[in-house]
C-alpha cells in the first residue's frame, strides 16, 4: 500500500484547519501558502472531504473551511479512506467482485489479510490531534495559536 499525494495533502490540510483553528473559515490560498500546495490540489481534497461531512465551508469573500469536529474526533484512517479508498494491500482484500478464485488455498492469503488488519488498526488508532501533538513535540514544544 502507498499513499498518494492526495491522501498525504489530505492530512496536512486537516492539520492546518486545526492549528489555524480562531471560529473563522480558512481561505484555502492561505493554507495553500502555509503548506505549498496549489489552491487547485487543495480543491479537489476540500471537495472529497466536505463530501464526506469533514469539512464545514462558506462560500464568497469571507468563506472557507473548517473542521466539523474536534480534532480528536477524527482518525487517520477515515481520512486516508476518503482519499485513498481502501487501504488493502491487495486488491482481493477489498471487496467480493475482486475475490481471487485461490483464495482458498492461497498460501500468502492469511499474510495479507494480517497486514490489511495491522494497518488499519495503526490508522484508525491516530487522531488528527495526536499527529498534531507529536509535531509540537517534535518542533519544540509549546506552540499557540
Amino acid at each position: 500500500m502507498k499513499v498518494s499525494t492526495k491522501g498525504r495533502y489530505a492530512l496536512r490540510l486537516m492539520i492546518d484547519l486545526a492549528e489555524h483553528d480562531s471560529g473563522d473559515y480558512i481561505p484555502l490560498r492561505d493554507i495553500s501558502e502555509r503548506q505549498g500546495i496549489s489552491v487547485k490540489y487543495l480543491e479537489q481534497i476540500v471537495t472529497q472531504l466536505s463530501r464526506a461531512g469533514f469539512l464545514r465551508s462558506v462560500r464568497g469573500a469571507q468563506g472557507g473551511y473548517r473542521l466539523s469536529r474536534h480534532p480528536e474526533n477524527y482518525s487517520v484512517g477515515e481520512i486516508l479512506r476518503i482519499t485513498e479508498g481502501d487501504l488493502a494491500p491487495i486488491s482481493c482484500l477489498t471487496d467480493d467482485t475482486t475475490r481471487c478464485p485461490r483464495q482458498a488455498e492461497c498460501p500468502t492469503f492469511d499474510f495479507w489479510k494480517g497486514l490489511h488488519r495491522v494497518i488499519n488498526d495503526y490508522v484508525d488508532s491516530v487522531s488528527l490531534d495526536d499527529l498534531i501533538q507529536r509535531h509540537r513535540l517534535k518542533m519544540g514544544g509549546d506552540y499557540s495559536i
